[in-house]
C-alpha cells in the first residue's frame, strides 16, 4: 500500500485533515478542523451513482475515476501546491473507501506522508456518539434555571467573561429554545453537526471545575440533546434566577427586537400555538402584534403560556430545584449581570 492508515484516536497528530466527501455531506457534519476538498461534488456523485444503478458498475467507475482525478488535480494546484515534502495530511471519506484512497495514493506518490482515516467519517461518528454517552457523567454541572425572559443566556455570557466555565447549548444549537426561539437568518446545524460541536465543547471543559449550563428541554428547535447529558442536567445542582416581570418584559422586547421590526414573522411563529389555545386567543395575539402592542403581548404570553409551562416542566424534571439558591436580579443590564456573575464562586 502506497499510503498509511490511521485511526480516529490519532487524528490530532496530523498537519491537516481533509474531508473528500461532497459539500452536502461536509455541511451536515465533519471532523472539527477538517477542510472540504470533494473529489466528487454533489451533482457528480448523483451522476456516478445513477450510472452504477442504471448502466453498470464498470461504466460508473470509468466516469467516476475521470472526475475524481480531475478534482484531485485541481485541489493540488489550487490548495496544496505549497505544502512541504514532510506534510502529513489525514484524508477521509464516508467509510474509508475509494474516494479517500484515491486521494491518499496520489498524495503519497507526490511524496507527502499521506494517511487514510480507517473507517472514515463513519468511524468518527461512532466515536462521537460513544463519548456523548459517557462524558456528561463526569461534568460538575450547575443548571441555571428561571422562566423565559430571565436573561439566562446573557448571564451565561457574563459568567464566561468573569472566568467561569459554561456550556452554551442554545449557542451551539443556534436557537433560543422556545416557540419564538428561531434566530432570523441563522439556520440550525444538522443533528450530526450539533453532536460534533457539543462534544468538542464538552472536551474543552475542565471536569474538576463547575460548569454552568442553562436548563433546556430535550429538544432545542430541531436538534436533540444526548440522553446522557439530559439525564446529568436533571441530576445536577440548580441556580434559580429571579427577575421582576416588568424587567423581563423590557428585556424580551429588546432581545427579540427583530420581531418588532417584522410583526408578520411574529404572527407566523405564534401560529405554531394553534391547537394549544382557542382561535379567539390567537386572533387577539395576532392583533396585538400587528398593532405594535408588544409589551402587553409579551406579558400575556409569559403569564398564560411560558411561565405555567416552564414551572410545570421544571418541577417534574429537576428534583434539586426546590433547594436551589436564588439569584435575584433587579436589572438585566450587562453591568448588573457581570456583577452577579463575578460574585458566584469559580
Amino acid at each position: 500500500m502506497l499510503f498509511k492508515v490511521a485511526n480516529v484516536a490519532q487524528r490530532t497528530q496530523f498537519d491537516e485533515i481533509i474531508d473528500v466527501r461532497t459539500p452536502a455531506e461536509f455541511a451536515e457534519d465533519h471532523i472539527p478542523g477538517a477542510i472540504n476538498c470533494p473529489v466528487l461534488d454533489d451533482e457528480e456523485r448523483v451522476r456516478v451513482g445513477t450510472l452504477y444503478k442504471q448502466v453498470s458498475p464498470f461504466a460508473a467507475r470509468k466516469v467516476g475515476a475521470a472526475l475524481v482525478a480531475k478534482n484531485i488535480a485541481r485541489h493540488i494546484e489550487e490548495r496544496f501546491h505549497d505544502r512541504p515534502k514532510d506534510w502529513r495530511p489525514l484524508i477521509y471519506c464516508w467509510r474509508g473507501g475509494q474516494r479517500s484512497a484515491a486521494t491518499a495514493i496520489i498524495f503519497a506518490q507526490i511524496g507527502w506522508r499521506a494517511h487514510q482515516l480507517e473507517g472514515g467519517y463513519k468511524a468518527y461518528r461512532h466515536e462521537v456518539m460513544a463519548k456523548l454517552a459517557e462524558r456528561p457523567a463526569s461534568l460538575d454541572l450547575r443548571v441555571v434555571c428561571g422562566p423565559t425572559g430571565s436573561g439566562k443566556s446573557r448571564l451565561l455570557a457574563a459568567l464566561v467573561r468573569t472566568g467561569h466555565q459554561v456550556l452554551d447549548l442554545e449557542g451551539l444549537a443556534r436557537h433560543r429554545g422556545s416557540v419564538l426561539g428561531k434566530l432570523p437568518g441563522e439556520p440550525q446545524p444538522a443533528q450530526k453537526g450539533f453532536d460534533s460541536q457539543l462534544l468538542a465543547a464538552i472536551e474543552a471543559l475542565d471536569p474538576a471545575r463547575p460548569v454552568f449550563v442553562e436548563a433546556e428541554s430535550k429538544r432545542i428547535g430541531f436538534v436533540s440533546l444526548p440522553d446522557a447529558l439530559f439525564a446529568r442536567m436533571h441530576d445536577s445542582a440548580c441556580l434559580m434566577v429571579e427577575v421582576p416581570m416588568a424587567e423581563r418584559v423590557r428585556f424580551l422586547c429588546e432581545d427579540y427586537d427583530f420581531y418588532l421590526q417584522d410583526p408578520e414573522s411574529l404572527v407566523r411563529q405564534l401560529g405554531f400555538l394553534k391547537g394549544v389555545y382557542a382561535n379567539r386567543d390567537l386572533e387577539a395575539w395576532y392583533a396585538m402584534a400587528r398593532e405594535g402592542r408588544f409589551e402587553a403581548l409579551v406579558e400575556e404570553l409569559l403569564v398564560r403560556h411560558y411561565d405555567p409551562l416552564y414551572f410545570r416542566s421544571m418541577s417534574q424534571h429537576y428534583p434539586q430545584l426546590a433547594e436551589a439558591p436564588r439569584l435575584a436580579l433587579a436589572s438585566l443590564a450587562p453591568e448588573a449581570l457581570d456583577a452577579a456573575a463575578a460574585a458566584l464562586p469559580l
